[in-house]
């Protein structure tokens, strides 16, 4: 393996640390067509509450898609679920059942890998990079969705996994302290800006990638580059096949 120029200031780096929905996975390719089922599932034949949670959602049912400001895209799993919790009819468990439901339904989402995860990932691996994810999920969800890779990440963190949420760098600092490396050595790979407040504000170095739905000019303010998703990460790195 052969190296090129690393990205600007980018040659300290030992570590990356990837978001998960947006980054690994195409936002709305993986998460739209979950939205409209779980919008059915909850509200049933009640098409004035189909239309009530798509509105608090901001999602398009008839394209299946995600507005630009949706609180889903980067709110944890816990706020989503208060967010849409008022409106449905009262249950047993509340918020806490519903978010059970959610993330069972989650688990089992059909998943859209923004390219093919596994050789990318060997990439970086084999160049010697620590690997990690954090997201705004729950950890049972994200190791199910990475499955396939677990065995290529050192440390999968979710919201609830007792480090907060992003934007807050708790996880973020967390994943630098299991590899034994200084926040400045990490580079936090994220879709949106919630990802990459938290980079700067774990210290860490920060890249924006746009297979989420915020827009080149949404991150690039937030972000140390911006490229259009991770396949071009080896790249910027300086890694050369």
């Amino acid at each position: 393996m052969t190296f090129h120029k690393p990205g600007p200031g980018m040659g300290h780096i030992r570590a990356i640390l990837f978001d998960k929905d947006g980054t690994l996975f195409d936002f709305q390719a993986t998460w739209g067509g979950w939205a409209g089922r779980m919008i059915a599932d909850l509200a049933g034949p009640d098409l004035a509450l189909r239309r009530a949670l798509a509105g608090v959602m901001a999602f398009d049912a008839d394209s299946c898609r995600f507005l630009p400001h949706s609180p889903v895209i980067a709110g944890t799993s816990r706020e989503v679920a208060e967010l849409i919790n008022p409106l449905l009819p009262p249950r047993p468990g509340g918020t806490e059942t519903l978010m059970a439901r959610m993330a069972a339904a989650a688990a089992v989402a059909t998943l859209a890998p923004v390219v093919p995860l596994r050789p990318l990932l060997m990439r970086l691996r084999g160049a010697g990079y620590r690997l990690g994810v954090a997201t705004n999920d729950n950890e049972s969800v994200a190791r199910s969705h990475v499955s396939d890779q677990i065995d290529l990440f050192d440390f999968v963190v979710g919201f609830d996994s007792g480090h907060g949420g992003k934007p807050e760098p708790g996880m973020l600092l967390a994943f630098a302290r299991h590899c034994g490396l200084a926040p400045a050595q990490v580079l936090m790979v994220g879709d949106s800006s919630h990802d990459l407040i938290a980079g700067r504000a774990a210290g860490m170095a920060t890249l924006a990638v746009l297979t989420g739905v915020a827009t080149e000019a949404d991150l690039a303010p937030f972000a140390d580059a911006v490229r259009p998703d991770i396949g071009h990460i080896p790249r910027f790195l300086g890694i050369e096949a």
